[in-house]
């Protein structure tokens, strides 16, 4: 029914500021008038928001009480059931249980680490030698890339004494040339 209202009052808003243009300057007094209805209605227009605000808001709060009293009926539940599954354990008995699984945990790794430690094997070889090792390894393996590469051989005849930018402006007169030569 708001909603509607709301709706009715903008047209009515859009109807007065219609009557407000058209009268304008040649009857300022109509004019007038219809701006003051059209302020009456915006006013109207606003304590309906406020009042669809207001009831948007109880809805929710009532929404979110509901959710509460549902949560806490789980709660009260959970903790019934906590309760009820907490009479039986001993937490002695829980301590002791989780010390016996603590010391066999570790006498488990230590297992593991006697089976995997290679007995005396680790010990014979230098690890700084090794690494020398790799790096002479690794230098000759350059150099014998390097002693491959082929590199161009130097010029031996004397470079042209014109400087750069005739030198240039010529080989695209050539070029200019030998394209005229060819598209005809």
């Amino acid at each position: 029914m708001l909603t509607k209202k709301q709706e009715y009052l903008e047209s009515r808003i859009a109807r007065e500021l219609a009557a407000a243009r058209q009268h304008g300057t040649r009857n300022k007094r109509a004019a007038l008038q219809a701006l003051k209805r059209k302020k009456r209605y915006e006013k109207q227009l606003t304590q309906i928001d406020g009042t669809l605000s207001t009831i948007e808001f109880q809805r929710e709060a009532l929404e979110n009480s509901y959710t509460n009293t549902e949560v806490l009926k789980n709660m009260g539940y959970a903790a019934q059931a906590m309760k009820k599954a907490h009479e039986n354990m001993d937490l002695e008995k829980i301590d002791n249980l989780m010390q016996d699984i603590t010391e066999q945990q570790d006498v488990a790794q230590e297992i593991s680490e006697a089976i995997s430690s290679r007995a005396g094997f680790a010990d014979e070889f230098d690890e700084d030698e090794l690494m020398a090792e790799l790096e002479e390894l690794e230098q000759e393996d350059l150099n014998d890339k390097m002693s491959n590469v082929k590199l161009p051989s130097v010029p031996s005849t004397l470079l042209p004494s014109r400087p750069a930018s005739s030198r240039k402006r010529v080989e695209d007169d050539d070029g200019m040339k030998q394209l005229a030569a060819w598209a005809s």
